[in-house]
């Protein structure tokens, strides 16, 4: 199959390949989002974006899913204390590119 991005003619701005990363973490805090987020910036990510699944507002201390958008170096999935996150766990939803 040919390359997605090569099959349509209308992009959407998100780069030559990005990965739909979801963080799971029982009521996760601003803290631990900005922990999360500086760790990606350390091992070479961009976030280009987050939301969650029904686009309903991130709270801090309530939320346990977010899907963020990830570009640079390609991320892996970590099954418990994600960038060093207490609880924190990732996985690769999807890759677009």
């Amino acid at each position: 199959m040919a390359d997605s991005n090569t099959l349509g003619t209308v992009g959407n701005g998100l780069g030559s390949k990005t990965w739909i990363v979801k963080l799971a973490l029982t009521n996760m805090t601003e803290a631990n989002l900005g922990s999360i987020y500086a760790g990606m910036g350390a091992a070479g990510h961009t976030v280009a974006g987050s939301g969650t699944a029904d686009g309903s507002a991130f709270v801090s201390g309530t939320t346990d899913v977010l899907f963020i958008a990830v570009q640079g170096a390609e991320p892996t999935a970590d099954a418990s204390d994600a960038y060093d996150v207490t609880g924190a766990v990732t996985t690769i939803e999807a890759v677009i590119g």
